[in-house]
């Protein structure tokens, strides 16, 4: 355990940044393209809310509640929150070269600010047939079928499913993405892939706390807490875990990787296959008792429209994470998760209507963390939406249901139900 921790630095994603540069140099002309600090390579967006919740006290504060909000165990607590903020800069050096730097602030019982993304994009003139493209620097990878913009908002909904819920926590590496997207006769291919660090600690949640319904996201250098450890686990493990974290000494030491394949048949549908795997080692742990978890998982995900603006959307995961050492025949914690949802969408001219149901479940079968601590549990969701010009009004009827054993420890009932109902004014500039 004597080695130094190495969390996400600002200089860790420089040499990328200024490699890409330079490999893709301004054109003689590129000043005419230039535009660093005009109106338009600003965004700010950001949105208040009121909010009404009842059960137990929300992860955020280092609970097992499964929301964002805590409620008041019995009772229903109401009051406004301050939702999410972001400032979002896009400069662009040349017609094919730009970045996205994004700093938001999280309100509501855990205020934060940091950097939550930032990222150089290269895009050259395409084929007919043919296009090319490439990221690089600190971003979410293209799992998400609910978020849009360089804020990643949830377009329908204020609140999105456990899957990127999850990935909004503890998956978004410093990455190198190339992108291949072909027209084959009637047929549309999008192949994503890329090398990543800084995601060693993925997993962490998954299996403390469990599956959870929120719109927080992990921002650079900031971490994020764990549901109260018995007392015989705090000695290897610390009350919180950093997700943008490299655990071995030195940046990238085991990179990883996440692929993806998106198909667009003569039809009205979308259907993707993704495939991501930190890499991480499950036995290197740092002077603050965080490890490497190996995580890797599979997703099927489906887009198709039904007609008269009816829109069904899917997502499945499928994964698998590992940290500490062999006992036995297995190390200390060896859990596999899978979540699922499906969620129609509608709209009637500026109004709007989704509707969304899932499940999800944690198994655990490791030498120290066995079946006691499994999570298991399943939401439902309605939403509506008004659009004016800069301004779109939400409310959504959130309900979560879920059973965790060692809920135990704190006193609480293994089985534990929470309804949620928000109201959300999202202003955008």
């Amino acid at each position: 355990m004597g080695c130094v921790p190495r969390r996400l630095r600002i200089g860790s994603a420089i040499p990328l940044g200024c490699a890409l540069a330079v490999l893709w140099a301004a054109p003689a002309n590129a000043q005419s393209d230039l535009q660093l600090f005009t109106p338009d390579t600003f965004e700010l967006t950001g949105d208040v809310r009121i909010v009404a919740v009842d059960g137990e006290k929300s992860w955020v504060r280092g609970g097992f509640g499964k929301l964002r909000s805590s409620g008041g165990q019995d009772d229903l607590r109401v009051g406004p929150q301050l939702g999410n903020v972001s400032l979002v800069w896009k400069p662009q050096f040349t017609w094919s070269l730009s970045a996205t730097v994004v700093g938001s602030l999280q309100g509501g019982e855990r205020t934060e600010a940091g950097l939550s993304e930032a990222y150089l994009s290269f895009r050259p003139m395409r084929g007919s047939k043919v296009a090319l493209s490439a990221r690089a620097g600190l971003m979410w990878p293209p799992i998400s079928l609910e978020h849009e913009g360089a804020d990643w908002h949830v377009r329908d909904s204020i609140t999105p499913s456990a899957i990127n819920s999850w990935i909004g926590e503890e998956v978004r590496p410093v990455a190198v993405e190339g992108t291949v997207s072909a027209d084959l006769g009637e047929n549309k291919l999008r192949v994503i892939a890329a090398v990543m660090a800084a995601n060693d600690t993925a997993g962490t949640l998954l299996a403390f706390r469990g599956w959870a319904l929120h719109d927080r996201t992990t921002l650079a250098f900031r971490r994020q807490p764990l549901p109260p450890l018995e007392e015989e686990y705090r000695d290897y493990q610390a009350p919180f875990t950093h997700p943008l974290l490299d655990v071995p000494e030195g940046f990238a030491d085991r990179p990883g990787y996440y692929a993806k394949l998106s198909w667009v048949p003569p039809m009205p549908v979308r259907i993707e296959l993704l495939r991501y795997d930190n890499r991480a080692d499950p036995e290197d742990v740092n002077n603050d008792l965080e490890w490497g978890w190996r995580t890797r998982f599979n997703q099927l995900a489906a887009v198709a429209d039904l007609g008269s603006g009816l829109q069904l959307k899917g997502q499945a995961m499928t994964g698998h994470t590992l940290m500490g050492f062999v006992e036995g025949e297995h190390r200390w914690i060896d859990a596999r998760f899978r979540s699922a949802y499906a969620m129609l969408t509608r709209p009637f001219g500026a109004f709007g209507l989704a509707a969304r149901v899932e499940a999800f479940d944690v198994r655990n079968r490791g030498g120290v963390w066995d079946s006691e601590y499994d999570d298991t549990g399943w939401s439902a969701m309605l939403a509506a939406k008004r659009e004016w010009r800069n301004v779109t009004g939400l409310v959504e009827l959130l309900h979560v249901s879920s059973k965790r054993q060692d809920r135990e420890e704190v006193g609480l009932n293994p089985r534990q139900g929470q309804t949620q109902l928000q109201a959300a004014l999202r202003m955008h500039w």
